[in-house]
């Protein structure tokens, strides 16, 4: 079973599919940290991030175990992120290794912006989660800030509405709801309030196939 939740940066996506794959006992893949990881070994090597070449370079040779670097967790990362992303010839790097993932025994819970668009059209199940930009932006601010950073909200909400931007209007895989995903808005909700609603369509969702297979 392949389940692809798309949506826009600080959404609660994240923790949400987290919890999702650990309660269904599915290998989970946040996509956001690959394009992360591949601006940080730019950045690493000192390469500027509008060179595609060598971000192409970079995203054929990222290795997944990399993945748990807390450098890919701060707001630079996030923003350098942004710009590798717009690159049709990174995301298309990167494509196979994201589908790879999803096709594995089992299944998989995938995380990012094209899931159920590009990378797993066919998911079983696909969610898109979403908050208000101010939402959103109070949370990455308190997130930032109990990692101790020092960050101004006004600036961090000023980003949101940059990263959508470019999300949405970049030329390859943008941001947009799948025609058969399902819409969460958790502007108003907390994790646990989220997690429950995203579990309550995803059984939903899954209902009608268990019925087919006489289950």
């Amino acid at each position: 079973m392949i389940i692809a939740v798309d949506g826009p940066s600080a959404s609660g996506k994240g923790s949400v599919s987290r919890r999702i794959a650990a309660q269904l006992g599915l290998p989970y893949l946040d996509t956001g940290l690959l394009y992360r990881a591949v601006a940080r070994d730019m950045l690493d090597q000192g390469l500027p991030l509008d060179d595609e070449d060598a971000a192409v370079r970079a995203a054929k040779s990222l290795d997944l175990d990399g993945l748990d670097d807390p450098r890919l967790r701060e707001r630079r990362m996030g923003e350098a992120a942004s710009r590798v992303a717009a690159s049709p010839a990174v995301r298309e790097a990167l494509l196979e290794l994201q589908r790879d993932f999803a096709h594995r025994p089992g299944g998989a819970v995938l995380d990012g912006r094209d899931i159920g668009t590009v990378v797993c059209p066919g998911a079983d199940v696909k969610l898109y989660i979403t908050a208000s930009a101010e939402e959103r932006a109070h949370r990455r601010y308190l997130e930032l800030r109990d990692r101790g950073e020092h960050v101004d909200e006004d600036e961090i909400y000023q980003d949101i509405l940059k990263r959508d931007h470019r999300d949405q209007e970049r030329s390859a895989a943008p941001l947009r709801k799948a025609d058969d995903a399902h819409l969460l808005d958790t502007t108003n909700l907390d994790i646990e309030q989220a997690f429950k609603a995203a579990l309550g369509l995803i059984n939903a969702a899954r209902a009608p196939r268990r019925s087919g297979d006489g289950s």
